[in-house]
């Protein structure tokens, strides 16, 4: 069976409504809750990114029964990998083995903040590598020194260690990084309902041998409301970004980068690509692709800061269960 999880946007809520939020998804059923790293919003209209892992830390306590991921971090550049090992060791101690460290290789209106530049996709994929091993290095518990192609670690040690395993899942588009990193990964993040992508992944760990194919992570934009214009245009208006596509979006710097590039997109384009309005049908149809193409967990995002808690009050259980069930009805036909 699928599991179904919620969004935790920092692009479009403060710390306490996040962390309001990751209580109220909890209780309305969902099965797992993912929460964005970011340094700034991809349009000025989100209006808030705070910083994610003080949320997670808030989170993890706060909750008590859904797992929690990073979605995803970037350890690369605005976060040493040293210190993303510390940050997940302690969340995963304050959420009781409920964790998983979601990593990527970033996006340039994040990391550029810290001034050392934008590397092309194959350097950011190397720094990754080197990220991922130093991280799992660090889990171990032992004193650390690592001098790599990217980075210094001296005398280093995580003393407050979890009971449980931190698995960790990495954020893949395409063949190269499924070359890359499908053995370096427990769980794997992916974008868009790919059946290749997840055939690639699985086929990847069994040449050499790796037991289970680990989980499938993918994530859906909604903007359910029961007025369809009033999310057609709250959707347009702080959405739209979604259009570029990963390669387009990964590389702009700033939210103004984003409305240039995005100024032509109409409220209509954006209907087209999010399921807008109060018909749940419509969401169950467009997360319906990622259980067909073989994803274990689909996080859906809620669109719009304000649109969170008549989202809960009103759509969520009988949009829990239509999912459900229409999974299990999948299932069935198999």
């Amino acid at each position: 069976m699928t599991r179904f999880g919620y969004t935790l946007l920092t692009e479009q809520n403060g710390p306490k409504d996040l962390v309001r939020h990751a209580i109220s998804a909890e209780r309305r059923g969902f099965d797992f809750e993912v929460c964005s790293d970011h340094f700034s919003p991809w349009l000025s209209s989100q209006g808030h990114a705070p910083n994610a892992w003080t949320v997670l830390g808030a989170v993890a306590h706060a909750t008590e029964r859904v797992d929690l991921y990073s979605y995803v971090t970037c350890p690369t550049m605005r976060y040493h990998p040293a210190v993303v090992a510390q940050q997940a060791a302690t969340v995963q101690i304050l959420a009781d083995g409920r964790f998983t460290l979601g990593l990527g290789s970033g996006e340039n209106l994040n990391e550029h903040v810290v001034g050392r530049g934008w590397p092309a996709l194959k350097q950011r994929q190397d720094m990754l590598a080197e990220a991922i091993e130093i991280i799992r290095t660090l889990f171990g518990g032992e004193l650390v020194d690592w001098r790599g192609d990217y980075y210094q670690v001296d005398s280093a040690r995580l003393w407050d260690l979890p009971d449980d395993p931190i698995g960790i899942a990495v954020a893949m588009t395409g063949e190269r990084g499924v070359g890359n990193f499908a053995t370096l990964a427990d769980h794997l993040i992916a974008v868009q309902p790919s059946g290749d992508l997840v055939r690639d992944w699985h086929s990847a760990r069994q040449a050499v041998g790796m037991a289970g194919g680990g989980r499938v992570v993918g994530q859906v934009p909604v903007c359910w409301d029961p007025d369809r214009d009033a999310a057609v245009e709250r959707a347009h208006e702080q959405f739209r970004w979604f259009a570029g596509g990963w390669h387009v979006n990964a590389n702009l710097p700033t939210t103004a980068g984003f409305a240039a590039a995005t100024q032509f997109v109409r409220p209509e384009d954006v209907a087209e690509s999010i399921p807008c309005g109060p018909d749940l049908d419509a969401i169950v149809d467009a997360v319906r692709a990622y259980w067909e193409a073989g994803f274990t967990d689909v996080a859906l995002v809620q669109i719009g800061g304000e649109a969170q808690d008549p989202f809960f009050k009103e759509a969520a259980e009988p949009l829990l269960e239509a999912l459900r069930a229409a999974d299990k009805q999948g299932d069935g036909d198999d």
